[in-house]
């Protein structure tokens, strides 16, 4: 799914794409990613069929050629194509997509087409399927959920967490489906969590300003520094900080405050208090924690930058896909 053009953007939606949207570079075409795809759909191929497919063999099908087609039986947002091709051509096995990664699709509509020996088709198929209704589950699951947030608040983005079972190519998913892929890795921002505080000091309030000093003196390379509060007295401490050190560095890195676990009228409090002091032109607000589909609207009512969700990827329901062999 396609954002917003730039030109369109306003100061503090560019700065939250900045941030959060980073999944226009993660395709197969990127070595780093191409090898995080590699560590994660080689091992379930291997798992799968890597002792040899005793039924085609019993059945004398592993010779010969055969054709089939990736059929969709619902209708949603197509994800992992790039990724399917990748793992299935690497054989004798010719795939052919008929729809891009990010694309609706509806019922019956075939997605692909598949060419090639019977013995790799047979092999494959499953750990291919299982790498499409995964990822387009994911994207499919994403872009309903932006579409309730934008219902709700216009500003509103719906982002990933680290909660990725498959890494990137989780993340990438829900960047297909319109969503924001969070940090890529821990290499990529600066989050500090609540157990980075704990460290530091005994009450958060007193924590988070020491943690933003530190973390500001290396946002050099940073996608975003973020820290992680829990009341509304640290979310107002640390804003405050990210405001006397954005004085005068309109180039700084992109400064976030993650409410954890808040509910929705702690969440609406904390954000009209820091609007009521101006701290918001300083900051962008993440809600996370204790999300789900039955509360989204509420959390999304909010005004809140960015709503994260692990269940986008750690617990996403498989869209129903097919493979049928001809």
């Amino acid at each position: 799914m396609n954002a917003k053009p730039q030109l369109e953007l306003s100061a503090r939606e560019a700065q939250l794409r900045r941030a959060l949207f980073r999944g226009e570079q993660l395709h197969m075409g990127d070595d780093h990613y191409r090898a995080v795809a590699a560590a994660v759909l080689d091992p379930l191929l291997f798992s799968d069929a890597g002792c040899g497919d005793l039924t085609a063999e019993a059945l004398g099908l592993t010779e010969g050629r055969a054709k089939a087609q990736v059929l969709a039986k619902e209708s949603g947002i197509a994800a992992g194509l790039e990724e399917f091709e990748w793992l299935l051509t690497r054989g004798d096995l010719a795939v052919k997509a008929l729809k891009r990664d990010g694309e609706k699709m509806d019922r019956g509509d075939v997605l692909a087409e598949i060419d090639g020996g019977r013995g790799g088709l047979l092999s494959c198929e499953r750990t291919g399927l299982n790498l499409l209704q995964r990822m387009s589950g994911i994207a499919t699951m994403t872009h309903r959920l932006q579409e309730r947030a934008q219902r709700r608040n216009a500003k509103t983005s719906v982002v990933s967490t680290r909660k990725t079972p498959w890494g990137l190519l989780d993340k990438r998913a829900v960047h297909l489906g319109g969503g924001g892929t969070h940090r890529l890795d821990l290499s990529d921002a600066i989050l500090i969590k609540n157990n980075h505080l704990a460290l530091l000091a005994a009450c958060e309030e007193d924590a988070v300003g020491a943690a933003i000093e530190k973390a500001w003196a290396c946002r050099e390379g940073a996608a975003f520094i973020e820290v992680e509060v829990r009341s509304l007295e640290a979310a107002a401490a640390a804003a405050r900080t990210f405001r006397r050190l954005r004085e005068g560095d309109s180039s700084a890195c992109p400064s976030l405050l993650l409410l954890d676990n808040m509910s929705p009228a702690q969440a609406r409090e904390t954000l009209d208090v820091l609007r009521s002091e101006r701290l918001l032109d300083d900051v962008l607000v993440e809600i996370s924690g204790a999300i789900s589909e039955s509360n989204f609207d509420e959390y999304a009512a909010c005004g809140a930058d960015a709503l994260s969700m692990g269940a986008l990827t750690h617990s996403p329901r498989a869209l129903d896909l097919s493979l049928r062999i001809s």
